[in-house]
């Protein structure tokens, strides 16, 4: 099987999971991976909905939008993967969520603070704000890049989350922790104040 169909695979696989955990809904989000060697990002395609995602309808585009292979368009945020992947090379692949807790986080421009362990190990820190922009559009990713200097995160704010990692499951495991981050977050503020752990 060639690298192409297996990050098909790969991808819509780990996107009905994330669907099913509730990172993904409807046909919002997005997945990517990207091979830096051939400078081709494969990506979920626009409005369809991932209950029937099947390893051919993954696009495959270049780092400025032309596509190489697919019957759909890609998703309208591939401005965004692809700015963060020229950013970051060494990248292999980008979550972008708009899963509830962290994005309501995002809506009120309040970076999850790093109250547990799991922030430090797996994200880098806090996970930051980025400024607002038009969904699907360059700025988006402009402004993530800023954001994600040496994060494994982001917010974007007034619209979701960003997770990167070296390879999809690393992204996935990211995107998985600053959701249950902001969870935790959320029902901490109901008890008290949530006490900020020193830096590592």
């Amino acid at each position: 099987m060639d690298r192409i169909q297996a990050l098909r695979e790969e991808i819509t696989a780990t996107a009905k999971q994330a669907f099913e955990q509730k990172l993904f809904a409807g046909t919002s989000g997005n997945l990517s991976a990207y091979i830096k060697e051939e400078n081709l990002i494969l990506i979920t395609p626009t409005c369809v909905r991932y209950e029937t995602m099947v390893p051919e309808d993954i696009v495959v585009i270049r780092p400025d939008g032309e596509k190489v292979e697919g019957h759909y368009e890609p998703s309208s945020e591939w401005r965004l993967h692809a700015a963060i992947y020229k950013a970051y090379p060494e990248l292999g692949s980008i979550f972008h969520t708009h899963s509830p807790y962290a994005t309501a986080f995002a809506v009120v421009h309040q970076p999850i603070e790093t109250t547990l362990i799991e922030t430090y190990f797996f994200l880098g820190g806090e996970v930051r704000c980025a400024e607002y922009a038009t969904p699907g559009t360059w700025a988006v990713g402009e402004n993530a890049v800023l954001a994600l200097k040496d994060r494994g995160g982001c917010l974007l704010n007034n619209h979701g989350v960003v997770a990167v990692g070296k390879d999809i499951p690393e992204a996935h495991l990211r995107a998985e922790y600053i959701e249950d981050a902001a969870k935790i977050g959320f029902f901490a503020r109901q008890l008290g104040e949530p006490v900020i752990l020193p830096k590592l």
